[in-house]
């Protein structure tokens, strides 16, 4: 199991992935879920990964190397894609091709074809988007409306994002509000848990502000965690206790 988180805001992205990787309780490893294409003035797209490991390396494999297009000499990558809009549509190729290859054979295993990817960022001249895409190939986008897109063990952290993240809430801010919602999955799932990879790109820069990984003794993370949880205490104490009626069983007999 995984969980990553892309918020699309006003004036930028942000997207963060966890790194644990599990195929029972005593098998687990760390591998990198949020891969980045950049290639300063020209693209930044950042891709997060969920599902079976072995199918989103695949998918990794083909993005990179290329797919032929027909007609033409040269393989078709996500480094010549135009926009972000045909760079979504390149990742549902990619994992089509591999569902083509292997999908067969991992249901017969009854291991399933499973794999979803969030895909974000901007390519010169387009604007900054963020897509989900499903393990048919299909995809959905974020709006000013519906700003963040999550995969993986989202509920855990759901509820944060749901009541404190809008489309104009500082790039910061928001960075600091998805940290939060890592880390209130961290605590109820085992399946998620560190190191964090994060990165940030402001609108029109084409250039990321921040790739950072955060490990296990992040100070400003471990501040985060406790500051938050303190939090939430001091709000239920300060919330008055219900008002609804009881029985006194010390007034009985």
């Amino acid at each position: 199991m995984t969980y990553c988180v892309g918020i699309l805001l006003n004036d930028g992205l942000v997207m963060i992935a966890d790194t644990r990787t599990n195929a029972g309780l005593d098998n687990i490893a760390t591998y990198r879920k949020l891969h980045i294409f950049e290639r300063p003035g020209d693209r930044v797209v950042a891709l997060c990964s969920a599902g079976n490991l072995a199918a989103s390396q695949a998918v990794l494999s083909v993005l990179n190397e290329g797919l032929e297009e027909p007609g033409t000499a040269e393989p078709e990558t996500i480094w010549t894609q135009p926009s972000m809009f045909k760079t979504a549509q390149f990742v549902g190729r990619a994992i089509r091709e591999v569902y083509r290859i292997d999908g067969k054979a991992l249901e017969q295993q009854a291991a399933g074809f499973d794999v979803t990817f969030l895909v974000g960022g901007q390519v010169k001249g387009g604007r900054l988007r963020l897509f989900m895409v499903y393990s048919a190939g299909n995809f959905i986008e974020a709006t000013p409306d519906t700003p963040y897109l999550q995969i993986g063990e989202h509920k855990y952290g759901k509820p944060i994002l749901d009541r404190a993240v809008r489309y104009d809430t500082d790039l910061y801010d928001a960075l600091k509000l998805g940290l939060i919602s890592m880390d209130s999955t961290m605590r109820s799932n085992l399946s998620v848990g560190m190191p964090i990879d994060l990165i940030m790109l402001r609108r029109d820069c084409l250039q990321l502000e921040l790739n950072h990984r955060i490990e296990h003794d992040d100070p400003y993370f471990r501040d985060l965690q406790d500051r938050w949880s303190n939090a939430l205490k001091a709000a239920h104490k300060a919330i008055q206790r219900p008002p609804y009626g009881a029985t006194d069983c010390t007034a009985r007999g």
